[in-house]
């Protein structure tokens, strides 16, 4: 529910199934990337706000869990079909807080309507096991059972689709759900609250609350209510969240930071990875986490894919992100922008040589804004920042490389294991890749994106646990053993 307040519109929070302020009347204001003006504001919560979602939710978990799993999923589905009823709104709101392009705007609120539904369709195949005993006349069985209340932490540079990639799951194998959606691109989360409520959600299964991490949320994730944490974000933020609930043991699933290494043999089809680097790398302005971050060219092909990849970066188009024909919106603020700047900065005194980009956009339009031209680096080496920290933006740093060996081992090098990207037509290398790439996820001549049937998860410092599939609904279930003796 939102109204109008100081100018700009301003959504409340939704806890035990009312929409409320925070109980110290702050509020955390929220720009337009594209030209910084203020337009939303939220509840700046706080610990108290944050016990009572929490305790909404305990309330809410024993009729929740009652429910017959095909009517949890019923009810979900009916949410997932209202928030593609309300797509255009959703993605104006996606544009307006990020500033991501309306299009993928229009991309995230359908992929988070499927977030929902893909669990929902699913829970009658809630699966548990029943086992071999070695003493006569009893059965083993082995129930998977939800583990009550669950607190989901979202990033901000996909607000919307990483709150439903949670809610989904969580809710359809019986969990509650506090969701607690970036400060920075709240309010798309909170305007989920309004569809919660038609779709038939009971009061405190889903509850949505906003405040800063040191307060909200660090009494999401250390109170004792809480039996699980879900977030997607830093590794930075994620180690300090595993480290929080280390002392109720509190079960944790991370999904952290990449470094994407994207690798192109002699035989890999050039077009074919000019293409899909182009869309990998620039998709949301370079905002997401599976985007190739450093790239391995084999020195056979290094020209023709430099050549073709510097050309069509140059053909991209920056501005309004609502304009169909824009490429690359916004960063999504000042600071995301500086750090990137600063990257580039340290990446040229270290010795690598800009091919295209390497600054802000010039002209009136780009005055206000927090703008990077998309910008390719060449003659770079492993040991550069570029190549080893995670660079949230539209900066591409290239290698030369002599063989697939040489490409594993930089690959390899890294404390990130997200995601990695492999172009060529050797199924003998491609199938060591499974094995050899220390990656929880791989693809093999195409650009990024998943499928809701398979399974998102990182190795390394890139994350533990993991999402989507039914493996990612297995994140949200503890087992429980029964020795069933039926003996006289």
């Amino acid at each position: 529910m939102h109204e109008t307040r100081d100018g700009v519109d301003h959504y409340r929070m939704l806890i035990n199934g009312e929409f409320v302020d925070s109980t110290s009347g702050d509020v955390i204001q929220v720009e337009n990337p594209t030209n910084e003006d203020a337009v939303y504001s939220v509840p700046n919560g706080n610990a108290e706000d944050a016990t009572s979602a929490l305790q909404a939710a305990q309330a809410a978990f024993p009729a929740w869990a009652a429910m017959p799993a095909v009517q949890r999923g019923e009810i979900l589905a009916r949410f997932a079909s209202l928030i593609r009823d309300n797509r255009e709104r959703l993605a104006k709101i996606l544009v307006t807080e990020m500033g991501k392009t309306y299009q993928l705007a229009l991309g995230e609120v359908d992929v988070s309507a499927d977030f929902i539904n893909f669990p929902a369709q699913a829970a009658r195949r809630i699966e548990g096991d029943i086992l071999p005993s070695d003493l006569p006349n009893e059965h083993i069985m082995i129930h998977k059972v939800p583990y009550g209340v669950t607190v989901g932490i979202a990033a901000w540079n996909f607000p919307l689709a990483l709150a439903c990639r949670k809610i989904g799951p969580a809710l359809t194998t019986g969990n509650v759900m506090v969701v607690k959606p970036p400060s920075v691109t709240p309010v798309a989360v909170l305007a989920l609250g309004e569809l919660a409520i038609q779709a038939g959600i009971p009061k405190g299964v889903l509850n949505l609350v906003t405040g800063g991490g040191s307060t909200m949320g660090e009494e999401l994730v250390t109170n004792k209510i809480t039996r699980l944490v879900t977030m997607t974000g830093s590794t930075a933020t994620g180690q300090q969240i595993f480290r929080k609930a280390s002392d109720r043991l509190t079960a944790v699933r991370l999904e952290l930071g990449g470094k994407a290494p994207f690798i192109l043999l002699a035989d890999g089809d050039v077009d074919q990875a000019v293409e899909a680097a182009v869309v990998s790398r620039h998709l949301n302005s370079g905002q997401v986490c599976t985007c190739p971050e450093r790239f391995y060219i084999h020195e056979a092909v290094y020209d023709e894919f430099l050549e073709k990849y510097v050309a069509a970066v140059g053909k991209l188009t920056i501005g309004d992100p609502m304009k169909d024909d824009t490429d690359i919106g916004p960063k999504v603020n000042a600071y995301e922008t500086d750090q990137l700047e600063k990257v580039v900065q340290q990446a040229v005194a270290d010795g690598a040589k800009l091919a295209i980009g390497g600054k802000r956009p010039d002209g009136d339009f780009f005055q206000k804004g927090h703008w990077y031209e998309p910008t390719v680096l060449t003659e770079c080496d492993n040991s550069m920042a570029v190549m080893r920290d995670e660079v949230f933006g539209v900066v591409s740093p290239i290698m030369k490389i002599q063989s697939y060996e040489q490409a594993l081992e930089l690959a390899n090098d890294s404390e990130y294991g997200l995601a990695a990207f492999l172009f060529t037509h050797d199924m003998r290398l491609i199938q060591r890749a499974v094995l050899e790439l220390e990656f929880g996820e791989i693809y093999v001549n195409r650009p990024m994106g998943e499928q809701r049937q398979g399974f998102h998860n990182g190795h390394k410092l890139s994350g533990t646990g993991g999402e989507d599939g039914k493996y990612g609904m297995e994140n949200y279930l503890e087992k429980k053993t029964m020795y069933v003796n039926f003996s006289n």
